[in-house]
């Protein structure tokens, strides 16, 4: 008589991972029992370096490619380092599910090694976290977590696993399970058909509406849904920075990213007339956060506000709202079904009204930046750049920048080609350090596609040692380093606030390129601007490549903050 195997907890769980559609686990070998039974059956470990870039390495794979990002870690500092990314996943709505492992289960509380209340460290970033203690309830708990992850507003679910029960046999499941539960958005919900009809009826009386799309639209699978109600409505888009690519924004209608940026030599200095002016505000998957509004000062006290969003208690947070609770994509195409059954003759008739005025603004701002754009000088202006990048720039590049102002260059000063166009940034907490680990994440998703990262010299010293990541794992993502030397944003924002800044704020010199050499990384030091688009293109199409950029030092985005002081210069 054959011998019946006997399936341990782990490989119960690699088995319940396939289910789920995972194919990539962003690990370091730890659980190592759950790594080999993944391994085992072709789910590919991404080996990362550090924890906290594991958790943006999944992060970066989940805004991407529609799945879960699943990461894993060993219990004690290992778990610690997950905090940061799950906490930047919790705020800007992104599913990860991180398998932790724990201490063997008759060792809780009795300051085994590495022994910590994991549970109470995870419960402020994450939606959902357990600890595993029975074999026979696996399946119940991993579906749980998948489930916690992508239903409602996604974010992060956390499970525990202690090291003997991952060792256990694994009973079959008295109820068994067969669903995927690794896509997501999991559930589409909309609101009703009486709300929408109001909206649509407020929609075609109102004298100037506009739309304001937040990241939603792209947690959403939006897009398309939205760029239709743009067309068919006559209403003007503006973004949020996480909504940056939700519409095309060379189409007519489109006044691009606002939020803070609105100081001299922005598009927004010129298009927050519109918002001014606007008598309803339809907000669509947006948390109306401080940086997405410029301290909430952009919206009118008069103006009537509809917001669209998955989570019921985002809805009127800080803007009075008509509520209309739902998935963005279902939710606006049901608005479009509602709206034609109402008479949008006044909205037609102000179309080229609103498309001259867009136009006129993006031309202004064209114009107020024409001199750093098209800078010869040395340091590089990161203008210059960024218009360089502007003409390689097709609906198949993913944009990735890191927080502080490598955001701020990418959201204020490219032009997305294309609606649905991704643009990565970490809004929800804008944590240093994060833009290379999410480009890698980015980059497994989308293998076949290009993968351009823009991030300071502050930033890229928190991730320098995911370039052996990138390296060895083969994940050719192409990295630009705006070397400056300094701490750019909390320079300038301290001597805004205080008149001078301290003494953290300048680094040592730094090669970045030899470091990127190094660990067998191509790089290359660019000084002349005149080299920049050779090099972008050859990052792009042959990859990995890093591009250290010398950049001016006295450069910064055109943020609220600094207005006054950029005024008076």
């Amino acid at each position: 008589m054959k011998q019946q195997t006997i399936e341990t907890v782990a490989q119960r769980i690699a088995k319940i991972l396939r289910r789920h559609s995972v194919e990539f686990i962003f690990g370091q070998s730890l659980p190592s029992a759950v790594i080999l039974a993944a391994e085992a059956i072709g789910i590919r470990q991404i080996a990362y370096r550090q924890e906290n870039m594991g958790g943006a390495m999944a992060d970066g794979y989940a805004r991407l490619s529609g799945k879960v990002g699943v990461v894993t870690a060993q219990n004690g500092p290992a778990a610690t380092l997950l905090v940061p990314p799950l906490a930047e996943a919790l705020k800007a709505s992104i599913p990860i599910v991180a398998l932790v492992q724990d201490v063997e289960r008759d060792q809780t509380d009795r300051n085994a090694f590495q022994d910590l209340d994991q549970i109470a460290l995870l419960q402020s970033c994450t939606k959902w976290v357990r600890r595993v203690t029975v074999p026979a309830r696996i399946d119940d708990y991993v579906d749980a977590a998948f489930t916690a992850a992508t239903s409602g507003r996604a974010g992060p679910a956390a499970l525990l696993l202690p090291a003997d029960l991952l060792r256990a046999e694994a009973r079959a499941p008295d109820f068994p399970r067969s669903r995927n539960l690794g896509q997501w958005p999991l559930d589409r919900i909309r609101p009703s058909d009486a709300a929408l009809a109001e909206v649509a009826s407020l929609i075609a009386a109102a004298q100037a509406p506009i739309i304001i799309a937040g990241g939603g639209v792209h947690c959403g699978g939006a897009a398309t849904e939205l760029s239709a109600l743009q067309q068919e409505a006559c209403l003007p888009v503006f973004t949020t920075n996480m909504g940056k690519g939700a519409v095309d924004e060379y189409h007519p209608l489109s006044a691009g990213v606002l939020g803070s940026l609105v100081g001299p030599r922005s598009l927004g200095r010129h298009s927050s007339a519109l918002v001014d002016a606007a008598d309803l505000v339809l907000l669509i998957g947006t948390r109306t956060n401080q940086n997405g509004t410029d301290s909430w000062r952009l919206i009118s006290p008069g103006a009537t506000v509809v917001h669209i969003d998955v989570d019921p208690a985002e809805v009127g947070r800080n803007y009075e709202s008509l509520r209309l609770v739902g998935d963005a994509r279902e939710t606006l195409a049901a608005l479009r079904t509602a709206l034609t059954r109402v008479n949008l003759a006044r909205r037609h008739a102000d179309r080229a009204r609103l498309e001259e005025c867009i136009a006129t603004y993006w031309k202004t701002f064209e114009l107020d930046r024409h001199d750093v754009a098209t800078s010869s000088f040395r340091p590089i202006r990161p203008e210059r750049l960024m218009a360089e990048l502007q003409d390689l720039l097709t609906d198949d590049v993913t944009v990735v920048a890191d927080a502080s102002y490598s955001s701020m260059w990418v959201l204020g000063q490219l032009r997305a080609p294309a609606s649905g166009m991704r643009f990565i940034t970490p809004r929800g907490l804008a944590g240093l350090g994060w833009g290379v680990p999410l480009a890698i994440g980015a980059k497994v998703a989308r293998p076949d596609k290009p993968v351009i990262a823009i991030v300071g010299d502050g930033g890229f010293a928190h991730s320098w040692a995911e370039l052996e990541t990138m390296v060895r794992m083969k994940v050719p993502v192409t990295i630009v380093v705006l070397n400056n030397g300094i701490l750019g944003f909390q320079r300038d924002a301290e001597t805004v606030k205080f008149g001078s800044y301290t003494s953290a704020c300048h680094f040592a010199e730094v090669d970045h390129a030899k470091l990127a050499e190094a660990c067998g990384c191509p790089a290359v030091r660019v000084e002349d601007p005149s080299e920049l688009a050779y090099h972008l293109l050859r990052g792009m199409e042959q990859g990995p490549l890093l591009i250290e950029v010398i950049t001016d030092p006295a450069a910064h985005p055109p943020l609220s903050l600094f207005a006054k002081m950029d005024e008076a210069a």
